[in-house]
């Protein structure tokens, strides 16, 4: 069984950074692809980066691109996500999402939309204002 964990949210000023951590407990061979979701109060849940675990494939929202990096690392079992030049519309809950390579639900939407994914984690807050 999957289990995702966040950690590494908090408040910070505008213009400051932040590190997002996931824990998987799984080896990479079993995940397809995870990804970052966000969620700001009364919006719905926004994709923000992709990553595919065995080559390390990224890709990202037009919103945060040149501003947030996904990583892995394989070895410890953990996705990360570098988060610099944040802005106010960056706050919101942040969430940790994979797919079982086992798992056999929608698999042609595209890869920001959370229908995709079948494990989420508990969500981490980040809150960005002055």
């Amino acid at each position: 069984q999957v289990q995702l964990v966040e950690s590494g949210g908090g408040s910070v000023q505008p213009g400051g950074s932040l590190r997002l951590s996931c824990t998987v407990s799984t080896d990479a061979n079993n995940i397809a692809v995870m990804a970052w979701f966000r969620q700001a109060a009364g919006k719905e849940r926004e994709g923000i980066a992709v990553i595919v675990p065995p080559s390390g494939y990224t890709t990202y929202a037009d919103s945060v691109k040149g501003r947030f990096t996904a990583t892995q690392d394989n070895a410890k079992k953990a996705l990360y996500l570098q988060m610099n030049s944040l802005k106010p519309e960056d706050t919101g809950m942040y969430y940790c999402a994979a797919r079982d390579v086992a798992w056999t639900g929608p698999s042609t939407t595209p890869w920001y939309d959370p229908v995709r994914y079948n494990k989420w984690g508990q969500g981490t807050q980040v809150t960005v204002s002055s």
